[in-house]
């Protein structure tokens, strides 16, 4: 009996400072330094996902779209950094999708399809969208689905409503449907909630219901920019209400916006066809900024390697310990 093992991570949301910190003297990107602590981990599994929440847009249009939040843009080098790391799929269907039009959203499919990064949410055609993600993993076939509960107000071209995947109940039910005639294992992922709560409101809760009873069995959550709260039912369905921020600068003034964790899932494919969840652990990680020589590193490590080196700051200190005793609370024995 095959078993795979699933990594998800929540938000990448690479801003200006972490983006700064990336750029050489020479004007070019590495931002290699800002994963190598926590690549072993994504590389380990046999297929890792994550949210790309910023775009590939390059030079954009210089139009300021009326948006509910702030427009995200990140140099291309972003991208084969993340393949090295390990990521293999990115979730594309977010809020900031759409922050530089529909080029912006067109040109960061084209970088990720030039890394030979999977990706869904977001598509290039009509018949692009019809088409799910499915990965043959191990003999196992993932098949991933994605969804948004908004643009920050930007509205999509007329005509082009396949260019997103909204959360809309009846289409995420068809599409359900028709993937598990392709794939063993439906894995849904979900931007959805409010932000920086720790509990998911009724909302989700009665949309990852719906996605279990028709089909899915494992649903990924990430929006609320911290960790909420993970969820079994039975051994054939998981559900991770947020899986908080992957890479962040520190929002609302709110140290936990800069934890999140690496989700594990071992799936093991029975022989009569059906798969079960055999086992999943939750490592927490912590974007930090440590001086450089003249300047300054981002980096995602795990939270217990940060613990464990210390830090000469006691705020620091006291922050990393909240955050660990935060996320044990939030996701209990699954901690590793």
């Amino acid at each position: 009996m095959p078993t795979i093992r699933i990594a998800a991570v929540g938000d990448l949301m690479v801003k200006r400072y972490i983006i700064s910190d990336a750029k050489s003297a020479d004007g070019a990107y590495n931002f290699d330094p800002l994963l190598e602590k926590v690549a072993p981990l994504l590389q380990e599994a046999d297929l890792t996902i994550g949210n790309l929440e910023t775009t590939f847009a390059g030079k954009t249009d210089g139009v300021r779209r009326r948006s509910h939040g702030p427009l995200f843009n990140c140099p291309d080098e972003l991208a084969p950094a993340l393949k090295k790391a390990g990521f293999d799929v990115l979730i594309t269907a977010n809020n900031h999708c759409m922050d530089h039009g529909s080029a912006g959203l067109l040109r960061t499919l084209r970088v990720l399809d030039r890394c030979e990064i999977g990706h869904t949410g977001t598509f290039s055609s009509a018949a692009a969208s019809r088409e799910a993600l499915v990965r043959d993993v191990k003999g196992v076939r993932v098949g991933i689905l994605s969804y948004t509960s908004g643009l920050n107000g930007i509205p999509l071209p007329p005509g082009r409503s396949w260019m997103v995947n909204l959360i809309r109940p009846p289409k995420m039910i068809e599409d359900m449907r028709r993937l598990k005639k392709r794939a063993d294992l439906v894995v849904v992922c979900m931007h959805f909630g409010q932000e920086y709560t720790h509990v998911p409101n009724k909302k989700q809760r009665q949309l990852v219901d719906l996605l279990f009873r028709h089909g899915a069995h494992i649903v990924l959550g990430s929006h609320s920019h911290v960790l909420q709260p993970l969820r079994a039912r039975g051994r054939r369905q998981f559900a991770a209400y947020s899986l908080g921020n992957f890479i962040s600068t520190k929002l609302k003034e709110n140290i936990h916006t800069q934890c999140g964790v690496v989700l594990n899932i071992d799936v093991v494919k029975n022989d009569n066809g059906t798969v079960a969840i055999a086992k999943t652990a939750a490592v927490p990680t912590v974007v930090r900024r440590v001086p450089a020589g003249q300047r300054f590193r981002t980096e995602v490590l795990p939270l217990r390697d940060a613990l464990r080196e210390g830090a000469s700051d006691e705020a620091v200190r006291k922050a990393y310990r909240s955050m660990r005793n935060r996320a044990s609370k939030i996701i209990g024995r699954s901690l590793a």
